[in-house]
């Protein structure tokens, strides 16, 4: 999520938005959630989403999703990668995904990507790239392609990104 949000960072930044950013990170090390929060716009004083009012919640995997929920409103748009992964105790798949949807409502984008990286890249690491490309396509993330893929260019090194600009390139096609 770290690189992702570098990715949006730079996107937004090339297109000259003001661009503002915070990441609790400390607990991924031990399998924990990252929250990040992202805003842009013409003038970003704080990086903090005001609960109840985001955007769009980024899930690379659908528990991640689902926590993220507490920062959503009625026009909060989801975009969750349908991938879980395994921990002990707490909700399984199942739950997860009916609370989701009644969180979520009309505003779910639960999409395959890692399933999809797997298959047609061999990688399903590449998920988040296929993600964001698909949330661009989407207009869930108002961003320009061209901006995000020179945002890769700069972001990612040079031994991934080939693999990089592949996935989001494949998410325009599904």
């Amino acid at each position: 999520m770290i690189t992702l949000v570098s990715i949006i960072n730079e996107a937004a930044f090339i297109e000259g938005y003001d661009v503002r950013s915070s990441e609790l990170h400390g607990l991924s090390q031990r399998g924990g959630s990252v929250v990040i929060h992202v805003k842009f716009g013409k003038k970003i004083n704080s990086p903090l989403v005001v609960r109840g009012k985001a955007d769009l919640i980024l899930g690379l995997e659908i528990l991640e999703g689902l926590r993220g929920a507490e920062f959503a409103g009625k026009n909060t748009k989801f975009l969750i990668n349908k991938y879980t992964l395994p921990f002990m105790g707490g909700m399984n798949e199942k739950e997860i995904l009916e609370n989701l949807n009644k969180t979520a409502k009309d505003n779910l984008g639960l999409v395959p990507a890692s399933d999809i990286c797997k298959e047609k890249l061999g990688k399903e690491v590449v998920s988040g790239t296929y993600l964001l490309g698909y949330g661009v396509y989407k207009k869930m993330i108002p961003l320009k392609s061209d901006s995000v893929l020179r945002a890769i260019e700069k972001v990612i090194p040079q031994k991934y990104l080939d693999l990089n600009i592949k996935a989001f390139k494949l998410s325009h096609g599904n």
